[in-house]
């Protein structure tokens, strides 16, 4: 399969650049996955589509203030750095930009030397290890130096951080938001659960592979990055329940559905496991766990498209997104919502 057949023409005033007042204010298209119809709502109507004994699935992770701006400490130039993944101690690897400016053994200072990283080792595309020396509680110093780390594709500065943060995030360590999740309030989750609807909660702390595009021709040779993921044993038994009695799991974005389908086995039953994943999904694949997905308006050519149209097919997907642009929805993490069914 070719990259060009997941492109598609998208205005750029149709890329949110900040989130709504109101979370739950988004719009919502509903796409029936057999037939290619395609349904016009509010995102609050989204409880008209859950049923008693359904089981809606968020991924619980928390992003952390990854994005740091510090200085090489011999020659004072400005160096950002992302944090992507924690590797042991006070090691990670992380995305440096200008690159070339960073080598093994090169010093970046940050906040005036409270915090401070040497370059162990360079990857591809500005990737570095990096090893971090300071005093105190790192978490703490990230929350003081540290900035969200927006895609590159939004251009307005965010006023509350909070607002790129589910109101369920509990599990520290992700370099991006599950943003599916951030259409939901307490109160409208407290709504779902009136109805009979079960919550279970996933852990996947999203890296890299969010923030490369995929860069062969053939989607087949795209490696996707490894992520984190956790499935407890009292989530793995509501899921497993849900199964059991006939309801449906609603996966809330992209990242609880990679990690159902890395955990599922091929009865659709889970277990409590931890793992790190590299599951890359595209039209062929055969579900296991999801049976409806919910999701956000996602970048043309992405490996997140491809996953939607491996649920709606290709055809019915981007038809779907021809019909979102003309009814100007708006794309990408601060945009509206899809719910595949």
């Amino acid at each position: 399969m070719n990259i060009n057949d997941f492109d598609f023409e998208l205005p750029e005033e149709l890329i949110a650049q900040v989130p709504l007042e109101d979370r739950t204010s988004s719009r919502l298209m509903v796409l029936d996955k057999k037939t290619g119809k395609v349904e016009h709502h509010s995102f609050r109507e989204i409880l008209q589509y859950l049923n008693e004994g359904d089981c809606l699935v968020l991924n619980d992770t928390k992003v952390l203030p990854a994005r740091l701006i510090g200085e090489k400490e011999e020659t004072g130039a400005a160096i950002e750095v992302l944090l992507l993944k924690q590797l042991e101690g006070d090691k990670w690897e992380t995305l440096v930009k200008p690159a070339k400016r960073i080598k093994p053994g090169t010093k970046i200072s940050f906040g005036n030397g409270l915090l401070t990283a040497e370059c162990l080792e360079t990857g591809e595309q500005g990737g570095r290890i990096l090893e971090f020396s300071y005093d105190g509680i790192f978490y703490e110093l990230l929350d003081e130096l540290g900035d969200m780390p927006l895609p590159p594709y939004i251009k307005e500065k965010l006023d509350d951080r909070d607002r790129y943060q589910t109101v369920f995030a509990k599990e520290r360590g992700s370099a991006a938001a599950p943003t599916a999740g951030l259409h939901f309030t307490e109160e409208l989750l407290e709504e779902i659960q009136q109805k009979g609807v079960k919550l279970a909660f996933i852990t996947l702390h999203v890296g890299l592979g969010t923030f490369r595009p995929v860069s062969v021709d053939s989607i087949e040779e795209h490696d996707m990055h490894s992520e984190y993921y956790l499935l407890s044993e009292d989530n793995a038994a509501i899921l497993n329940r849900t199964r059991e009695n006939g309801g449906r799991i609603i996966t809330v974005g992209t990242t609880s559905t990679r990690t159902l389908e890395t955990i599922a086995d091929e009865n659709g039953k889970f277990n409590a496991q931890s793992g790190w994943t590299d599951i890359f999904i595209y039209p062929g694949y055969q579900f296991k766990a999801s049976d409806v997905l919910l999701t956000n308006f996602h970048l043309p050519k992405s490996t997140l498209i491809m996953l939607v149209s491996a649920m709606a097919g290709r055809e019915h997907t981007l038809n779907a997104y021809k019909e979102a642009v003309k009814e100007k929805y708006r794309f990408f993490s601060f945009g509206d919502a899809m719910l595949i069914k």
